[in-house]
């Protein structure tokens, strides 16, 4: 068996050794032009896409909530809870907040999936080729399993959310949850999109294992950042219904650059970890 696919040695470092370090990359590349002309692809795909969707769709959606409200006196008991918290002006509000709420997983999921797919590939080459030019490729992930993890992460990401959907009641205790819910999914989605060309097999399994800590952190902070385009998109709902369709589209692009930082983040760090792991192996293969 080659040496490659035996690389399940995990790096003996501090938890968040390297994360600073990536983190002021990062923030020097996501200005780059070729980083913002990156950004375009996710970015227009979406926006076609939610678009369409919300001209097609959104006032049926509205109608079939206020329907579905009214048969099972939804109104009365969201009236007494916002009255109980002392919010009763945000009465005429739920049903738009609502299908706020049930759009946003989707919106965010979407645009995870078309960075997975579309931007992540070049974020990789763009980094490897400018600062780890001599790490050896072991092409240890595919194209195939990067649409699997990107699928299916989503997916479970979109379903979390919606059950964490009674936290709004609890502005903070949300924001948190949130920006977990985040950092579980970009751990596990962006750090297979980083790792895939370079890591062998193994050694992605034992860098997910090892650097689980700061991978976790890395997408958390991400998450926090990702929690402010839904609150700018709530808050133009509260202001008028007319206002939310158009700040759902700025919120669209503030997710595809905050998902653009949070891919170049995860991309300097896996591969400086990736570096760090061979040259332990190394060493301590080294007679």
């Amino acid at each position: 068996m080659p040496h490659a696919d035996r690389a399940t040695v995990i790096p003996r470092t501090a938890p968040f050794k390297g994360v600073p370090g990536a983190y002021r990359r990062a923030l020097r590349s996501q200005f780059s032009g070729r980083m913002l002309l990156l950004s375009l692809v996710p970015l227009v795909l979406s926006l076609a896409l939610w678009g369409v969707a919300m001209w097609l769709g959104l006032q049926p959606l509205l109608d079939w909530l206020h329907g579905l409200f009214a048969d099972y006196g939804g109104f009365e008991t969201s009236n007494s809870m916002l009255g109980m918290l002392g919010l009763g002006m945000l009465k005429v509000m739920v049903v738009p907040l609502l299908a706020i709420a049930l759009l946003l997983p989707l919106m965010i999921a979407s645009s995870l999936l078309f960075m997975g797919i579309f931007a992540m590939p070049a974020i990789e080459r763009h980094v490897s080729r400018r600062q780890f030019p001599k790490l050896d490729k072991k092409e240890g992930g595919s194209f195939i399993g990067s649409l699997a993890i990107n699928l299916g992460s989503t997916a479970v990401f979109a379903l979390l959310w919606v059950f964490t959907l009674p936290l709004y009641a609890v502005p903070p205790l949300a924001w948190l949850v949130q920006a977990s819910l985040w950092a579980w999914v970009t751990s596990r989605v962006m750090s297979y999109d980083a790792l895939a060309t370079h890591a062998s097999q193994a050694e992605r399994q034992a860098l997910m294992r090892g650097r689980r800590p700061a991978l976790l952190a890395i997408g958390f902070a991400s998450g926090l950042a990702g929690a402010l385009p839904g609150i700018a998109w709530m808050g133009g709902a509260v202001i008028s219904v007319v206002l939310f369709p158009v700040l759902a589209l700025v919120s669209l692009w503030l997710y595809v650059m905050i998902f653009l930082f949070a891919g170049l983040w995860f991309q300097y760090y896996c591969l400086q970890a990736l570096e760090e792991l061979r040259a332990q192996e190394a060493a301590q293969a080294a007679p």
